[in-house]
């Protein structure tokens, strides 16, 4: 069991209406990085303003934090997250197969989603005042299939996967250690080892995807993501990069 990382806090509810709700009305006061978990949430949301459904058992949590550089930069703790994410399923299930990064903020576990991230930030121009970044991981129960649009990969839990009976609280220490990891080596480093193994443990690279955003649809051969986080696909039309998309097989 891995330590609490030193220089981060907590700060744990029973109930709220979503964390990332926490994190705006505690940036005021917030010193420093802190992690925001709750028991239970009554009006979680995920990207683009859906719905996220909260069973009990599941983690939900939050990190606010202040970070350094322009909202480029900050918006790459996506992939800083993930690989949190990656490293703390192994660490509470001993085992690697089965689990896989989906771009842009999605970890999976034998083909299902396991968990969602979701990045929301303050300030004004340039500058980034605080950086939000919400986590949901399904430990023991994963929503049904009628809760995610058509086409979209189904849902599945930790327990229902491998077994592995963790509380959020276990969990949630093991996460924030793993992104302590990642983070000190993002700012020491940069985004390049950060996007290395990222890609070293990406579904579906190599193969045709279709990202699709609410204006366009692009379909092509997922070939690497570049400095700056982009989704770059080789299409009939040449290659393409993509900012922002939802990402299907």
């Amino acid at each position: 069991m891995s330590s609490w990382p030193d220089g981060y806090g907590l700060h744990v509810v029973q109930e709220v209406d979503s964390t990332l709700n926490e994190a705006i009305r505690l940036m005021p006061q917030a010193q420093g990085p802190v992690w925001i978990m709750a028991h239970n949430q009554t009006a979680a949301r995920g990207r683009r303003g859906r719905a996220w459904t909260h069973p009990k058992g599941n983690l939900a949590a939050t990190l606010l934090m202040r970070p350094s550089g322009d909202p480029e930069q900050a918006a790459l703790r996506s992939f800083v997250a993930a690989l949190a994410l990656f490293d703390a399923c192994v660490a509470v299930t001993g085992r690697a197969e089965g689990l896989a990064l989906k771009w842009p903020n999605d970890v999976l576990l034998n083909g299902g989603k396991l968990a969602g991230i979701l990045l929301e930030s303050t300030g004004q121009g340039r500058n980034v005042g605080h950086l939000s970044i919400g986590i949901g991981v399904n430990l023991m129960d994963a929503p049904g299939a009628d809760m995610v649009e058509p086409g979209a990969v189904r849902p599945v839990s930790l327990l229902s996967e491998t077994g592995a009976q963790v509380s959020p609280e276990d969990f949630l220490t093991e996460l924030a250690a793993a992104f302590a990891r990642f983070e000190a080596q993002f700012m020491s480093y940069g985004f390049e080892p950060i996007r290395t193994a990222w890609l070293a443990r990406a579904a579906r690279l190599g193969e045709v995807i279709t990202a699709r955003t609410a204006t366009s649809e692009t379909v092509g051969t997922f070939e690497t993501v570049d400095a700056g986080g982009n989704l770059v696909l080789n299409t009939a039309k040449g290659r393409i990069g993509i900012p922002a998309a939802d990402v299907f097989f």
